[in-house]
């Protein structure tokens, strides 16, 4: 079993209580079974442990234990800053190894949290690329940048820790998001994380297995990490009201956020927010069509319950047939079941009465047609008014004024409908490239078109979004590009592609004059810059002179 406690400097300390996760393969099959064993381990009765129904335990911590952290945090971080950054460099090699060698641990650990096997390989690919040896590289490049001489002076640009970093993972994904304190750890920083009880068993496991013996190896002190389980809302007015947080990383909703992003710039904290997502996709009259409905299936990953898969596409009148015609036919392949399934990417959809409300405003109010999907099933597809999931559901809008009235397109759709609009003729790549700047979140915009011309005016002039993608996966990731990050009410007012090892360091600029000949010429700023020496002034006493000092 799998059994996490409190970690508080270096030390495992009993928390409140313990709290059982549900295998959630079993969960959908024995519901009662396994809830019911859940529920009478946290009461405390001594019952067998039944690793076919739980995956382990987490102990709850107090908000005492959650004060001791920061205090150990803050204790800690000057030594772990101190350690050279080559050094520091080596966590990120580890957690690489470790991900790469213990990878079917890791999967097995996000099947029972309930993400289908296909979603949880997607997740420790992208955390893969994100510590792949070239991304480490660049993590470097970023943080210390290489020594010049000019003017006499070596001079140089650095980052540096901005001190103790707290980061409150989503509870929708925490494990595969939390590995973002990895990055800030290495930048110098101490860290202060918070497992959500819903889903705790992931993060305590990479924190706790992973990250803690490679620090302890790098001879990092005791408080440089510490592990918390303890309910959102709770730790994160704790950090607020701390001075020992600088940093506040957050996940989750954007009106939740961006409130938050407030109180933290009030209360002197830098925030960085990772918020919703609403992702469109251009779909242009040359775009290879099977492989832009295969792109468009990826919101389907998780039943559309992750923030950076494609909510809504705008294709071009001229491609939309062919295209719809190879998207339904992709889309009635997926269906839902067990998260051991290799097969599987749908997973429970939580919002439910939210999609009911999306869907019929799209085809009430607007005309929408309804091409498939949208029914409510169980585990084995079979139609159920309670069952726990949705059949992938497209709509197709005719009209982007149409489209821009509707909710569905306006905001993030946390569940499987797929919005597809089709412009009216003739359509102007301007007017698409509007639509998709209009969007007041900004996580992903992708395009698929062959021609360079629409290609680069794409490039440069959708300013909206962390990220843009050009005839390729929406939601893949890549080496040296950050998969977090995004502007408007994604990320927040300071929102942009995220780098953690800039978003949690601060640029300084250092000068060392030690190559100046005569030495008292450091103060010739004139000659620093290249200029002649400026005319001597004329003296407090002179003719001419405007006034005097006094």
């Amino acid at each position: 079993m799998h059994s996490y406690e409190v970690w508080v400097n270096g030390v495992e300390e009993p928390g409140t209580r313990w709290v059982y996760s549900p295998r959630v393969g079993r969960l959908l099959r024995e519901p009662f079974a396994v809830l019911g064993l859940k529920a009478r381990l946290e009461r405390g009765e001594d019952l067998p442990y039944d690793d076919r129904l739980l995956a382990g335990r987490v102990a709850l911590s107090t908000p005492e234990q959650g004060a001791r952290a920061l205090a150990a945090a803050r204790a800690a971080q000057p030594g772990w800053a101190g350690i050279p950054l080559a050094d520091r460099l080596e966590l990120l090699y580890g957690v690489h190894r470790a991900v790469v060698e213990r990878r079917e641990e890791l999967t097995g650990l996000l099947v029972a949290e309930g993400h289908p096997v296909r979603l949880a390989a997607w997740e420790l690919d992208s955390v893969t690329a994100s510590f792949h040896p070239d991304s480490v590289a660049d993590f470097a490049g970023r943080l210390r940048e290489p020594e010049r001489t000019a003017a006499g002076r070596r001079t140089r640009m650095v980052r540096k820790p901005d001190g103790v970093v707290c980061l409150s993972p989503p509870r929708n994904a925490p494990t595969s998001n939390s590995f973002y304190g990895v990055m800030a750890l290495a930048a110098g920083n101490s860290l202060v994380v918070n497992a959500p009880p819903t889903a705790p068993l992931g993060v305590s496991f990479v924190y706790r297995e992973i990250v803690a013996p490679l620090l302890e190896r790098l001879g990092a002190p005791p408080g440089t990490l510490n592990v918390l389980c303890t309910h959102a809302r709770a730790v994160v007015r704790q950090w607020l009201d701390s001075p020992d947080c600088d940093d506040l990383v957050f996940f989750g909703g954007s009106e939740q956020g961006l409130k938050l992003e407030r109180e933290c710039v009030a209360a002197g904290k830098k925030p960085v927010l990772e918020l919703s997502g609403n992702d469109g996709v251009l779909v242009w009259h040359d775009a290879e069509a099977d492989l832009a409905a295969r792109a468009l299936c990826e919101r389907y990953y998780g039943s559309g319950q992750i923030c950076m898969t494609p909510k809504f596409a705008i294709v071009h009148p001229e491609v939309a047939d062919r295209l719809l015609k190879e998207l339904m036919e992709q889309v009635r392949e997926i269906r839902p079941g067990p998260p051991e399934d290799p097969r599987t990417v749908l997973s429970p959809v939580v919002k439910r009465a939210e999609f009911t409300e999306f869907l019929g405003e799209v085809l009430e109010e607007a005309g929408g047609e309804l091409l498939c999907g949208g029914e409510f099933v169980d585990v084995d597809d079979e139609p159920s008014a309670a069952g726990p999931f949705i059949r992938p559901a497209v709509v197709r809008v005719d009209g982007l004024d149409r489209a821009a009235r509707l909710r569905a397109f306006r905001e993030e759709t946390f569940f499987p409908l797929l919005c597809v609009v089709v412009p009216e003729a003739p359509v102007r790549l301007e007017e698409a490239i509007g639509f998709l700047n209009a969007n007041r979140y900004g996580l992903r915009n992708s395009l698929w078109s062959r021609d360079e011309r629409v290609v680069e005016r794409f490039c440069e002039e959708v300013v909206n979004g962390g990220m843009l993608k050009v005839n390729d996966s929406h939601i893949g990731c890549l080496p040296l590009l950050p998969y977090n990050g995004g502007t408007g009410a994604t990320g927040g007012v300071f929102g942009e592609a995220n780098m953690p090892a800039v978003r949690t360091t601060h640029l300084q600029s250092i000068a060392v004059a030690t190559l100046v000949r005569p030495r008292e010429s450091v103060f010739d700023h004139a000659a620093a810059c290249g200029e002649p020496p400026a005319a001597p002034e004329a003296s407090a006493g002179s003719a001419g002179s405007a006034g005097r000092m006094g």
